[in-house]
């Protein structure tokens, strides 16, 4: 008889509780492999592609692309066994009863690179969405945050609204409320949905359930409303985390922002004169690879820059390694993917890691580990023909610097004027940990690397 397994959402990420469906890879009636790609999700961090732990046919997709999901809750429920070949029903306490016994680790084990890390983390509770189980099995399904194993299931579950849209529109509605529709008879593909960004809520069901009209709203599916001409898009995913980050960030570190203005003329002349060499042929070489050598080889002088401040232990943690993020705009929003160990790479080495991570984060595949553990980030306002701004230290970080556009511009030069390449830079850092004279130090340092890359040989 068939055996119907539910797959949960994983936490793809430490510390993540909730993820946005962006995209289903299958639908029901399709068969599976294991660590078959099945759903891309967008987290606080980035879109993610979710693999399968086992093989078989989809029977059932639980939720609809748009949704925001909790870590945790049941998305996906397929046959593991179409053909029939499981052992006999007789034998199914004691498989029931071995499954409790094992690890939950072992349920998810083919899910390699994804999950939360060693056991021994807990977590709060979570209210699920109830989803319909067969009356003899309800109590059997075992669902939750920690991915317990998922006890054999008798039956296939109920089915709820087909996953598939219809003419394009697939109503956005939580679990329950799609639920109670089912119950109620009520055609979601009929509702406009009264929550923000069209969302579908109970209300919505029981009012199209007694044949009231639904209330006017100010936004529609597309959340653009015509007559007052504005769109209204809900928070979330990329753009949520950033927002929640830099709030937190401008309001509990000391912001101090220094500026400075140099003369690069001598590094754009290597620039071309490597681009040339053999050693540097296919590699893209850009001002930014510059700027990351420099600013490694400055935070060893200045190792303050490199550190951040405990609150909760009252300490300042010196680093003696340097994670560089690399910030990137993206379709989805701001992300900072980290070049780890940073100042143990080349210019060679830094422009390549820097080409691969730029590609990655722009093609929206940059993974949540990588954007996590950074000690200094680097901003490339410049690309934009922007000069200069006052950047935001990222949290667990004690300073950012933002590099300007290179323009031709009038320079003293030995007491003549003459035309010369110039960029701004400027450093905002935390006043808790690094004081003006060290912000200063290492700014200057920067500078000088970048105005006469010849510098480097005294460091």
């Amino acid at each position: 008889m068939p055996e119907y397994k539910q797959f949960p959402l994983s936490d793809t990420a430490e510390g993540l509780t909730e993820a946005d469906i962006l995209a289903w890879r299958v639908k029901p009636g399709d068969t599976v492999t294991v660590n078959q790609i099945v759903v891309e999700v967008e987290t606080a961090k980035a879109a993610v592609e979710l693999p399968i732990p086992w093989a078989g046919v989809v029977t059932e997709l639980h939720v609809e692309p748009g949704q925001t999901v909790e870590v945790g809750t049941p998305i996906l429920t397929m046959d593991v066994d179409p053909d029939g070949k499981a052992a006999p029903a007789a034998a199914a306490p004691a498989a029931a009863e071995s499954a409790a016994a094992a690890p939950a680790e072992e349920e998810m084990k083919p899910l390699v690179g994804y999950g939360s890390k060693a056991a021994g983390t807990t977590r709060r509770a979570r209210k699920h969405p109830n989803v319909a189980l067969g009356a003899s099995d309800a109590t059997n399904a075992t669902l939750g945050a920690s991915h317990a194993p998922n006890a054999t299931l008798g039956q296939p579950p109920a089915q709820a609204e087909p996953a598939a849209p219809r003419g394009g529109y697939v109503p956005l509605a939580k679990p329950p409320v799609r639920k109670l529709a089912k119950d109620l008879g009520v055609d979601l593909h009929s509702l406009t949905g009264s929550a923000d960004g069209g969302v579908i809520t109970r209300e919505d069901v029981h009012r199209a359930a007694n044949g009231s009209a639904a209330p006017a709203v100010s936004t529609v599916e597309s959340g653009y409303d015509p007559a007052t001409r504005e769109r209204r898009v809900p928070i979330k995913g990329v753009r949520k985390a950033t927002a929640a980050a830099m709030v937190q960030s401008a309001y509990t570190a000391p912001h101090v922002t220094e500026f400075l203005t140099i003369d690069v003329t001598p590094m754009m002349e290597l620039r071309e004169k490597l681009k040339k060499s053999r050693e540097f042929s296919g590699v893209k070489l850009t001002p930014l690879a510059f700027a990351a050598k420099a600013v490694c080889l400055a935070a060893k002088r200045t190792p303050d820059v490199n550190a951040v401040w405990d609150e909760a232990a009252q300490e300042i943690v010196y680093k003696d390694y340097v994670h560089l993020g690399i910030a990137a705009a993206t379709p989805r929003g701001l992300v900072v993917p980290k070049i780890r160990d940073a100042d143990s790479l080349s210019l060679k080495e830094l422009a390549v890691a820097l080409t691969e991570l730029t590609d990655v984060a722009r093609e929206g595949k940059t993974t949540p580990a990588a954007m996590l553990g950074g000690t200094f980030t680097i901003t490339n306002v410049g690309v934009f023909g922007v000069d200069t701004g006052t950047p935001i230290i990222n949290p667990g970080e004690s300073a950012i610097l933002a590099v300007g556009a290179i323009r031709d511009t009038p320079w003293v030069v030995d007491g003549e004027i003459k035309v010369r390449k110039v960029m701004q830079l400027s450093l905002s850092f935390d006043h808790r940990v690094v004081d003006g004279q060290q912000g200063s130090e290492f700014l200057a340092d920067v500078g000088a690397l970048l105005a006469d890359p010849a510098v480097a040989i005294t460091y």
